[in-house]
């Protein structure tokens, strides 16, 4: 088996546990099934496919109303009209080892593509579907995103760093740097590292841990690495995968456990309370959300079954809380 599907295929077989245990931690929040609603009531689709075979992971929206979804297959990006759910090739891959895992995409056009097993970072132009930039880490498994005024920070999942790309004037990529994990980080012999955010106050980056007591949130230090446990109170992350901050409320995607769990976060990010869970019968494995309007978007990355290339995989949209 190549490594990338060797990578990929434990990534499976790890988040198949624990898929109970976050729900039965979760406290005394909420559980909501989701009925998304058009934007400002508009009758934009709440579902939309992706072409078959496409194995979605990663979603992103920038400041106009298009989704941009990138593919563990061979790394393409594809671009869907959230107005219509019609969608087209935005950036083609290099093909079968270099997949596209998280993605985000900056105000100039700029796509930030964590590249999985093949350890690469690269910076395409979504608007010339132009590769610009592939960056190689040396990491093992390069996995989510996140753009801060002068960096896109990345996760990588089997070891405990964080890869900064620095970025200059207009927020052009510049030189990559490696920042080591310390504190209270807990590196698992597997899978560990996943999605991640800033804080409320943007001081510091909130890092998905799938192993740390049982799995939740580490605070980190982007000047010196160092990471602390937030305090979630009796929730727990086992399956925690994407996260999403608007204003003090973060969405932390719980792909095999079909759920979106829902916390209030203070400002510095040390603490966060619970309030809600997200769960749709359309939910199909949902790895991570992007948010337009009053909705979030989750792509089903469907990893309880083996991909061919005719399987079915498809974008849903529910609402917001």
């Amino acid at each position: 088996m190549a490594s990338t599907e060797r990578s990929l295929a434990r990534r499976r077989l790890l988040t198949a546990t624990a898929a109970l245990s976050g729900a039965a931690l979760l406290g005394g929040a909420g559980t909501t099934t989701a009925h998304a609603a058009g934007p400002r009531g508009a009758a934009w689709p709440t579902a939309f496919p992706l072409p078959d075979g496409f194995q979605p992971e990663g979603i992103a929206i920038g400041n106009r109303p298009h989704a941009y979804l990138g593919s563990l297959t061979n790394g393409d990006v594809h671009r869907v009209s959230l107005a219509t759910g019609r969608g087209s090739l935005a950036v083609k891959g290099l093909g079968e080892g270099h997949p596209t895992v998280g993605l985000k995409i900056d105000r100039h056009h700029r796509l930030f593509l964590a590249g999985g097993p093949s350890g690469e970072i690269r910076v395409a132009d979504a608007r010339t579907g132009v590769t610009e930039q592939v960056h190689a880490t040396g990491g093992v498994f390069v996995n989510d995103v996140i753009l801060t005024p002068g960096a896109a920070w990345f996760t990588d999942s089997f070891a405990p760093r964080l890869y900064r790309l620095v970025l200059g004037r207009h927020g052009a990529p510049q030189a990559l740097e490696t920042l080591p994990l310390t504190g209270d980080w807990v590196q698992g012999d597997e899978f560990t590292a996943n999605g991640i955010e800033r804080t409320p106050d943007g001081r510091a980056l909130l890092v998905v841990n799938t192993v740390a007591d049982g799995g939740g949130l580490m605070r980190v230090d982007p000047a010196t690495g160092a990471a602390r446990a937030v305090d979630l109170g009796p929730a727990r992350l086992p399956n925690g995968d994407g996260l999403l901050l608007l204003g003090r409320i973060l969405y932390a995607v719980q792909q095999r456990q079909n759920a979106i769990d829902v916390f209030r976060l203070n400002a510095a990010g040390t603490r966060g309370t619970a309030i809600a869970r997200i769960t749709d019968p359309r939910f199909r494995i949902p790895t991570t959300a992007a948010a337009w309007g009053d909705r979030l978007y989750l792509p089903n990355a469907r990893f309880d079954v083996d991909p061919t290339p005719a399987t079915d995989y498809d974008v849903v949209a529910v609402d917001r809380v």
